[in-house]
């Protein structure tokens, strides 16, 4: 492999040729080769997003000159669009603060812009980091990774889910079911009204999620090393969020306090925690949907999910609810990361908090498998769900717990005495009724009817 010398404050390094990374990302290739968890894409864009930004602040406020911009502009037109991947190979176990990623971007800007330049006018930290720290740059890149995450790609497939369950719920307006709780019969329900929990569960999650983007929108940039704003013209952290917000395309503002910004991670901890409860709720809904779809034969086997692959390498013809055990699997690693965001947010010392780097690979790591797992168990599973009427009906018939239609005539005693009559003896609950003489025949009929319990 071919290197050239690359220089920082510390001395020389070789740097391969064909990479535009400086000394210090290669200093850190070097000095952290721990795991395979590299630095997530959402955040190399992101920091793309902010350096576009910066520049252009940097620019309006008479800090930078025309053709460094438009040098900076257009690198950082490649690394938002994905074209400059390779360059950035630095893993998650670095820096605390990302300092050391916030340099890798800031050197393969310079070096690309100086190429596009046909110049050298780009340094790494008196152009592309100017009027910035990494202390500010990181944890602003961070929120705008994960709003960007969260309302570009969970929101729609959040919103697929509700439109396909509002769907089942008019296909099923009109089929009533034995209701269960503790895992026993209980009263009856509509299969429509079960299906609208379920809807309501997404959506109050995603209004949850909603709620946490006013914190995450609130921007770090413009505190600089500590929070006082050092090395920064006036008007930058204000210009910036604004140079934000028309680039992504949301409304991103400065934070009002930039000593919290910089040390309290409370936002990205409130927002995973919306991330968590959703997870718990398609932890219950894919178990909801296995639990009824179990069987053939031997199990509820009240609905029927799609059949997509062979279930077993020794059982033939088996069939499993293969899309419920994927997303069940991710509510758990969901769940799992919300002690490691948990974890690091706690870990601010003074000025800055250095579990940065771990905390957004979690956070956005959630927010990927949830979008990733939503979007295969709507369409793989959930849009092919189907009601099965007649075991439904079967079930329904046969609940004991339709005894609680008798309260009202009989009294509580007495429909508990009929229900235990009724399963000891293997009988009908009119029959069990009429023979306990709580009932005619004719008055169990007229005030019977399961149908309206729902």
């Amino acid at each position: 492999m071919a290197y050239r010398i690359e220089r920082d404050s510390m001395g020389e390094m070789q740097v391969p040729e064909d990479r535009y990374w400086g000394a210090q990302t290669q200093r850190s290739f070097e000095n952290f080769k721990i795991g395979n968890e590299k630095m997530p894409l959402e955040i190399i864009h992101a920091f793309g997003v902010l350096k576009k930004a910066a520049a252009r602040a940097n620019f309006k406020l008479g800090k930078l000159e025309e053709k460094r911009l438009l040098a900076i502009e257009q690198a950082c037109d490649e690394v938002i669009k994905g074209e400059l991947t390779d360059h950035f190979p630095l893993v998650v176990w670095q820096t605390g603060s990302g300092t050391q990623s916030n340099m890798n971007l800031n050197e393969v800007i310079a070096n690309r812009g100086n190429e596009l330049a046909g110049e050298k006018i780009l340094h790494p930290n008196d152009h592309v980091n100017m009027s910035q720290s990494s202390n500010d740059t990181f944890p602003t890149a961070m929120h705008i990774a994960a709003v960007l995450t969260i309302e570009d790609k969970l929101f729609p497939v959040m919103e697929q889910m509700i439109a396909t369950l509002k769907r089942l719920e008019e296909e099923n307006a009109d089929v009533v079911k034995s209701g269960r709780t503790h895992l026993q019969d209980a009263t009856p329900i509509k299969f429509s009204q079960e299906i609208s929990g379920w809807r309501n569960m997404i959506e109050k999650a995603q209004e949850m999620l909603r709620r946490s983007l006013y914190g995450l929108k609130e921007l770090a940039l413009g505190g600089t090393a500590v929070g006082t704003g050092l090395n920064a013209p006036v008007g930058f952290a204000e210009r910036v969020a604004g140079e934000v917000s028309d680039l992504t395309g949301k409304e991103f503002v400065t934070a009002p306090n930039k000593f919290h910004a910089l040390t309290a991670k409370d936002e990205l901890t409130f927002a995973h925690g919306a991330l968590k409860a959703l997870a718990a709720d398609l932890m219950k809904i894919a178990n909801d949907v296995r639990w009824l779809s179990s069987g053939p034969r031997c199990g509820l086997g009240e609905i029927y999910i799609p059949e997509n692959e062979p279930g077993s390498s020794i059982m033939p013809g088996k069939v499993n609810p293969t899309q419920c055990e994927a997303l069940t699997m991710v509510a758990v690693q969901v769940i799992a990361n919300d002690v490691a965001v948990g974890m690091a947010a706690s870990q601010g010392n003074f000025e800055l908090n250095v579990f940065m780097p771990v905390l957004i690979y979690n956070f956005l790591q959630s927010v990927r498998l949830l979008t990733d797992g939503i979007r295969s168990f709507d369409e793989n599973c959930l849009k092919g769900l189907t009601a099965n009427r007649e075991k439904m009906q079967e079930n329904l018939n046969r609940s004991l717990m339709l005894v609680t239609a008798l309260n009202p005539y009989i009294g509580y005693d007495n429909a508990a005495k009929t229900a235990k009559k009724a399963f000891e003896e293997n009988i009908s609950l009119k029959e069990a009724c009429i023979a306990l003489g709580f009932m005619t025949a004719e008055k169990f009929d007229e005030v019977f009817h399961p149908e309206d319990m729902c």
